[in-house]
């Protein structure tokens, strides 16, 4: 899987921030993506600190971008950036306080083209690593909300490796139908960059008709409007997690459907339904979970867990920078 994102990034060199370049978990994935030479790390932090830390725990960053917030050059034309972009609802001294942060400066850097990505969150709370991605870069023409995937990565039986999208199991606690859509689009297309030809499950507790109540009618009726959203794409629902993955199952209950257990990109209805069951896959399944993957920005821009060690630094950075169009 990261084998076509590295070539990726290989003929099309990336700059990537990470808001948090004196931790050493940043640091050491740096200087193994700079020893690969596939995408360029830019540190946020004060220089003499962040080469400190590097020479600290022995990690060689030559090649890296520091930048501190404090001494950059531009950081004027950046708060005047910022003002403009929240049009009126910060002043300049608000913005030019808000962009001595990591998480605010790092996302301007990449608003403003002096890099392709960002990823953060080592030590900001998802809450601080979204919100500036939402006031400054905002979402895609046409979408609505940020939601997210994971994938979910093992070996398969018969060699290579069996890749899962799962959506929204992070961001949007309660979606409606229409939001559902926005997700269950945007899952799909993660999907295909990761080489997986999508096939959509809406899950429920009921498979078509089955079950009653609103949740049902609310993932049949995004089922719906999802088809004409991505008409080339097989989506069908709503159904439950063992007729979208069981092809006997599947086909029993719900005959005749392309997606009936073959299932590979999971719609979930809500928060606790998509956290619940991602860590299930990953707990019980054997399966490797990189994400939260967010998705409907206008630039790759993920958040790491503060529990991460440097190898899902290293591969979140691979993740997040393929992700650039």
């Amino acid at each position: 899987m990261f084998g076509v994102l590295i070539e990726k990034l290989k003929a099309h060199p990336r700059k990537i921030v990470f808001t948090e370049g004196t931790d050493a978990r940043i640091l050491e994935a740096s200087a193994r993506l700079l020893a690969d030479d596939f995408l360029t790390p830019v540190l946020v932090g004060n220089v003499e600190e962040v080469k400190a830390a590097a020479e600290k725990g022995g990690f060689k960053i030559d090649g890296a971008e520091i930048i501190d917030p404090e001494t950059f050059a531009d950081f004027g034309k950046m708060v005047d950036k910022m003002v403009e972009l929240r049009k009126g609802k910060m002043s300049a001294e608000e913005c030019a306080a808000a962009l001595k942060k990591g998480n605010y400066f790092g996302t301007m850097l990449v608003k403003m083209g002096y890099a392709d990505a960002l990823l953060g969150g080592a030590t900001y709370s998802t809450a601080d690593t979204v919100r500036p991605a939402l006031q400054i870069v905002k979402t895609k023409p046409g979408n609505k909300i940020v939601s997210s995937c994971f994938i979910m990565v093992r070996p398969a039986a018969n060699g290579g490796n069996e890749v899962l999208a799962m959506g929204d199991c992070a961001i949007n606690i309660k979606p409606n139908e229409d939001e559902l859509v926005e997700i269950a689009v945007e899952t799909a297309k993660c999907a295909q960059t990761f080489g997986v030809e999508p096939k959509v499950a809406f899950l429920s507790y009921s498979t078509k008709g089955s079950g009653k109540g609103e949740d049902v009618d609310k993932m049949r009726n995004a089922c719906a409007k999802a088809k004409e959203a991505m008409p080339e794409i097989a989506v069908d629902g709503e159904m439950q997690f063992d007729a979208a993955v069981s092809p006997t199952v599947g086909q029993l209950k719900f005959p005749g459907s392309k997606v009936a257990g073959y299932a590979n990109t999971f719609i979930f209805p809500d928060i606790n339904a998509g956290n619940i069951g991602y860590k299930i896959a990953q707990r019980l399944g054997g399966f490797d979970a990189y994400g939260p993957i967010l998705l409907g920005l206008n630039a790759p821009i993920n958040d790491l867990s503060r529990g991460c060690n440097a190898q899902e630094v290293y591969s979140m950075a691979i993740i997040t920078a393929g992700l650039c169009e």
